[in-house]
């Protein structure tokens, strides 16, 4: 039993072929799946797709990279699209400094936003970081100092510091296709040390498609991939890897229904 925990299926990339993807997943053992949105003005995609199926969800938020087009963004605001039943996370959201696509400003007024309705709702804010480990600390402390809210720190290929305080912190992580790179000795070192039952696994398609698919549009089939990576670096089995990673997954997101998963 596999979930992909960060697929993006409403985009053009999935256009032409959507209900094939979504059978080859389930024909790769996927039980169910998270779309995430990326851009508040992507909501309404987001949601459609997982209105396909009982068995996806969606999220409400928007992408560093993409803080300077909702630069008055509120907690309130994503609160109330938040209420929608098939919202079960906030963000994508976090802090992005290797682009530049938004400012440090812009990022961070944004970035409380996605915290504070998280906080409110107690629904799991699910976080980008990259090139900001620093600040990303030091935002992370605070905010929790304030009032707790579940958290996720999705592909996660930031360093040690920020892993070891986030697992302090009650952080959960998820493993993408990176970890089946040849050259991810770092990523894979840091995975050692997460707890166990803190770990989940994601395709984030239609990027960072896995090994041996590298170079290819990914989809929600090739978790399995990174499922099977993710079990060789901790030792586990494969079957051991797909149960850990799924119960991470609702004991995390609590909103969605283990009982609506595929058969």
């Amino acid at each position: 039993m596999l979930i992909d925990s960060h697929v993006n299926l409403h985009g053009e990339k999935f256009a032409d072929d959507l209900p094939e993807v979504i059978t080859r997943a389930k024909a790769a053992g996927v039980k169910g799946m998270l779309n995430i949105c990326c851009n508040i003005k992507d909501y309404e995609a987001t949601v459609n797709v997982a209105k396909l199926s009982e068995a996806i969800w969606a999220s409400v938020g928007t992408h560093p990279h993409d803080a300077k087009e909702n630069p008055n963004i509120t907690a309130q605001q994503l609160v109330d699209l938040a209420l929608h039943p098939k919202i079960i996370g906030i963000g994508e959201t976090g802090l992005d400094f290797h682009y530049g696509y938004s400012s440090e400003a812009e990022q961070r007024f944004n970035f409380q936003a996605h915290i504070e309705a998280a906080r409110e709702l107690q629904i799991p804010l699910i976080i980008h970081t990259r090139e900001a480990d620093d600040l990303m600390r030091k935002i992370l402390d605070r905010e929790m100092s304030k009032g707790t809210f579940p958290a996720l720190l999705h592909c996660y290929t930031s360093g040690l510091e920020l892993a070891k305080d986030a697992i302090d912190m009650g952080l959960y992580f998820s493993v993408s296709g990176i970890v089946t790179f040849k050259n991810a000795h770092d990523v894979r070192s840091i995975i050692e040390i997460m707890p166990d039952e803190r770990i989940m696994i994601e395709t984030d398609c239609p990027y960072l498609a896995p090994v041996p698919h590298r170079g290819r549009r990914n989809e929600p089939a090739y978790v399995h991939e990174v499922c099977q990576g993710l079990a060789e670096v901790k030792g586990w089995t494969y079957e051991e890897a797909a149960q850990h990673t799924t119960n991470a997954f609702f004991n995390l997101f609590q909103k969605a229904d283990r009982g609506l998963l595929w058969d």
